[in-house]
């Protein structure tokens, strides 16, 4: 029998999957915050802290760019108003794929959604406050990245994963997926 909420239409609580990964989305958004602000006031004016030598250290860096300079590297101008376009629409994207794959999504591509909303949403809110995205991660080798992009990171490796995952578990030529 239908509790009387549930009978009329009223959507039922979220599940404890659901809280959880809200949870951990609204966590990661908040921790991305919180070590920018971190960076900034304790890195700005070129202040370095070597955490391993020669491999890690924190630097501020203010991103006027897109991953991997990507938009200087195809000499496309960088506009605040461009990066922000690009970054909002991204971030569409990707809840409008959470939104779409929700009823047949596995735990792991919500956990894989919820990273990377977190990280975009982080990158997209700072685009938007500050004009640049806030880094300060820096690994040798590497240009330098915050939380919101290891977030993002890893969201994605998390669908990738479980994409293939699907994949080879199903029987050639079945078309279907085994549970």
């Amino acid at each position: 029998m239908l509790s009387g909420a549930a009978h009329r239409g009223v959507p039922r609580s979220p599940t404890p999957l659901r809280a959880a990964i809200l949870l951990m989305t609204v966590s990661l958004f908040g921790c991305d915050h919180a070590t920018k602000l971190a960076a900034e006031s304790s890195l700005s004016g070129g202040r370095t802290v070597n955490v391993v030598n020669g491999l890690l250290e924190l630097r501020y860096t203010a991103n006027d760019d897109t991953a991997f300079s990507l938009l200087h590297n195809f000499g496309i101008a960088r506009t605040p108003s461009l990066l922000i376009a690009a970054s909002v629409v991204a971030l569409l994207g990707v809840v409008a794929a959470w939104i779409t794959a929700r009823k047949r999504a596995s735990r792991t591509q919500h956990i894989g959604f919820g990273l990377v909303l977190a990280g975009a949403l982080g990158n997209v809110v700072d685009r938007v406050v500050r004009g640049y995205v806030v880094d300060f991660i820096h690994i040798t080798r590497w240009p330098v990245f915050n939380v919101a992009d290891i977030a993002v990171v890893a969201g994605v490796l998390l669908l990738v994963m479980a994409a293939l995952g699907k994949r080879e578990a199903t029987p050639i030529g079945s078309g279907k997926l085994r549970r």
